[in-house]
């Protein structure tokens, strides 16, 4: 499975970015689908994750109400919609998979396939 991540970039605070991540390979061996980031000198973090019918999502408590995770099943494909970002969002964003009928949580030593950092940076 290949994690295809596009999006991110430069954005004052207050603005909104988009991510899109797509899935390609041997798709029907994944579920959960979300983001982690990593900002510099802290560890990696969840932020968000949709299962694959796309009927439950979970989000970090600071990006709840801001950020829209969302997915598209027919072209194996999840967006991040951010809004109202804070500079404390400012970090490396990843694409990442759960593996199908894993035992794993979503979380960084949970999921099994990751796609390109992508870098988000919010001014003040």
């Amino acid at each position: 499975v290949q994690l295809q991540a596009s999006g991110g970039g430069l954005v004052q605070a207050g603005g909104s970015l988009r991510f899109s991540c797509a899935a390609s390979g041997r798709t029907s061996s994944i579920d959960t689908m979300g983001w982690f980031r990593q900002a510099p000198g802290k560890e990696r973090e969840f932020v968000a994750s949709i299962s694959r019918s796309g009927s439950t999502t979970d989000y970090l408590d600071s990006v709840q109400g801001r950020f829209t995770i969302s997915r598209d099943s027919a072209k194996n494909t999840v967006y991040l919609q951010m809004n109202s970002l804070k500079p404390e969002d400012t970090a490396v964003y990843y694409c990442a998979a759960r593996r199908r009928f894993s035992s794993a949580d979503f979380s960084p030593a949970g999921v099994a396939y990751w796609g390109k950092g992508t870098q988000v940076t919010v001014s003040s």
